[in-house]
């Protein structure tokens, strides 16, 4: 008889314990979340602040396109081509850093697209430059890197000012 009694009061505790988390349960439910449009956005970054990201993350990807660059000119690709494809890896990883880090805007096709036809603009003006100067440089063992650096500071300020004024402009 004690021994039903205990199952008896063992049983009724879990009816319980159950009832009560069905309860939070129903009451977390109940509960609106803010829905996304709520949230409020983060403050805009400051003029310096975006700069400052900008040039780290120029940073990061020149060492991702001159890496390239130069790897591939060590394989034995010719220079031009080995820096259009150098070129093509370093803007993608910067624009995905600098949508996300730099200028905090979300995915769009639209940002994505433009950002695509900016750099192949800056793509022809960098190709170009990183060309010319090598010419100039012809005979000098530092050609490379001193028409790298040259053409990449061009397209540098040609796409911050670019990106930061119409692409990912502040609303």
């Amino acid at each position: 008889s004690l021994g039903l009694v205990g199952s008896e009061m063992c049983i009724r505790d879990r009816c319980t314990v159950v009832r009560d988390l069905w309860c939070m349960v129903a009451r977390a439910r109940a509960r609106k979340l803010p829905a996304m449009a709520e949230i409020p956005a983060p403050p805009p970054l400051s003029l310096k602040t975006q700069v400052v990201r900008f040039i780290v993350t120029g940073g990061f990807s020149a060492v991702v396109d001159y890496g390239l660059y130069s790897v591939l000119h060590a394989l034995g690709m010719p220079l031009d081509p080995a820096k259009a494809i150098s070129f093509v890896a370093g803007t993608l990883t910067a624009y995905l850093i600098n949508r996300r880090w730099t200028f905090q805007a979300s995915p769009s096709r639209a940002r994505f697209l433009a950002v695509m036809v900016l750099y192949a603009l800056t793509f022809s003006v960098q190709v170009g430059i990183n060309h010319v100067f090598l010419q100039i440089f012809e005979d000098q063992s530092w050609r490379m890197p001193v028409a790298f650096v040259i053409a990449q500071g061009t397209a540098t300020i040609i796409n911050f000012i670019v990106q930061r004024v119409w692409i990912f402009r502040l609303h």
